[in-house]
């Protein structure tokens, strides 16, 4: 084959990979001009002025030599000059130091360059069509999308998704579940990058997102913006919740997901292998909204760190392990979900808890036990603690309103700390001790020795 007869060739190869790929003809002119011009300084070098253009009419790309026009007194070089009288020939309108193009036939570039002109375009061509399905799965990031399972390699699962491939790694997919070549897999897009090799599109089927797109999916009011998705918790494979809520009161947001018979939220459990699936009422109270996502495990008393977002939420003895879940499964996933940190006490321990706190905080001189409950009731667990406040902290609190009364507090509690380090003993802390003994003595000894001090004060 004749370099002309691969050039009309390599023409229709390239109009017919515009067609199947949808690259821009723009684009295949241009990767077509530049493989040609780079074939052309590969024979000709880079001395001569040689410049691609595309010819409307014959649908090709043609290359053109540019030389100036001289007269036979000036002429110098033949690569980049020629003579008045031989360019008139070319163009009989041709003048003086104007610049005149001759064509380049492509049988001139001979067989080698051709060759590598070839290779050029072909590579050009695969660069745009990475760069097209890069942009388009770019745009579709954060979707859902199905294939066909092609091949597994060291735990990756390599989906066809048709024009290209994605990657379903192992730290990406739900724990326990097989997929053999052949298999249909729905995943998240979840990353779109692009590399050497061309786009790399990593799919999962463990994260969050996931499982709120499959919502989006299946229920139609969460499509249409009537319920909002407020936030999704998972353990891939065993347990999920998801919080909504709506703006509309005529609808019900856990009704409208569970959907008639539960036929909604059952389709997605069947897409997810059988992931169990708790649907909360949102509600912008956090209290309420921690208890929804305990549920159903009942709830007595809730204890708020609004500065630390941390949250103690006391249950019945016997609704311990219901709201800590196997495994503290249910507390993990209803912290995730609200974004607080949650301990769960039982009621005996948490009464444990509050005495040891009341006892503690009754070491401040004066301090009686109805004072010590308030104290502890608003948040302060220790005399420590207390002692690490500033007085504003101290005016909510019944029977310390008073800005006189609060200081003197505060300075109480600060003496006690002081008092403990000058003696070079441990601070006790609720919660430490194995038993409230050591913290009955420790009271009954500080009680002892402020009675001692008083009297030595008496004498004084």
């Amino acid at each position: 084959m004749s370099s002309d007869n691969l050039f009309n060739d390599l023409s229709k190869v390239i109009e017919q990979l515009g067609k199947d790929k949808g690259i821009d003809r723009e684009v295949i002119i241009d990767a077509i001009k530049q493989g040609m011009l780079l074939a052309a300084r590969k024979k000709f070098g880079t001395y001569r002025e040689i410049e691609p253009q595309y010819n409307e009419d014959t649908g090709e790309v043609e290359l053109y030599e540019f030389k100036e026009v001289v007269t036979k007194e000036e002429f110098v070089d033949e690569e980049v000059e020629i003579t008045y009288e031989e360019a008139i020939v070319l163009d009989p309108e041709a003048q003086l130091h104007d610049s005149i193009g001759i064509k380049i036939e492509a049988k001139d570039l001979g067989r080698i360059a051709a060759q590598l002109a070839k290779q050029i375009i072909l590579q050009k061509i695969r660069d745009a069509e990475r760069d097209i399905i890069f942009n388009e799965f770019e745009t579709r990031k954060g979707e859902i999308a199905s294939g066909i399972a092609r091949r597994i390699e060291k735990s990756v699962i390599v989906v066809d998704l048709g024009r290209t491939e994605a990657y379903l790694p192992l730290r990406e997919q739900i724990p326990g579940e097989v997929f053999k070549p052949g298999d249909r897999v729905q995943g998240y897009l979840l990353e779109v990058r692009q590399s050497t090799r061309g786009p790399q599109i990593i799919m999962s089927r463990a994260d969050e997102r996931y499982l709120m797109k499959l919502f989006e999916v299946e229920v139609p009011e969460i499509y249409e913006g009537v319920v909002e998705i407020m936030s999704a918790a998972r353990e891939p494979g065993q347990r999920a919740k998801i919080s909504v809520r709506t703006k509309d009161n005529s609808v019900d947001p856990v009704g409208a997901c569970v959907g008639m018979k539960g036929t909604r939220v059952q389709t997605i459990v069947q897409e997810l292998k059988g992931e169990k699936i708790d649907i909360v009422p949102w509600n912008e109270d956090i209290t309420r909204y921690a208890c929804n996502a305990l549920a159903p495990a009942e709830i007595s008393r809730v204890f708020l760190d609004e500065n630390n977002h941390e949250m103690e939420i006391v249950v019945p003895d016997n609704q311990l392990s219901l709201a800590i879940g196997k495994r503290g499964q249910n507390v993990r996933l209803a912290s995730k979900l609200t974004g607080w940190k949650i301990d769960i006490s039982s009621e005996s321990v948490a009464s444990a808890k509050a005495a040891d706190s009341i006892q503690n905080l009754m070491l401040i001189n004066g301090l009686t036990e109805s004072m010590a409950q308030n104290l502890f009731q608003h948040g302060f667990s220790s005399f420590l603690v207390l002692s690490q406040a500033k007085t504003e902290d101290l005016l909510t609190v019944p029977g310390f309103d008073d800005p006189a009364k609060a200081e003197k507090l505060l300075k109480d509690a600060q003496n006690l700390v002081q008092n403990y380090k000058s003696q070079g003993q441990v601070i006790p802390i609720p919660g430490t001790n194995k038993d409230n003994k050591s913290d009955a003595k420790s009271l009954a000894d500080m009680r002892l020795k402020q009675e001692l001090d008083k009297l030595e004060g008496i004498k004084k």
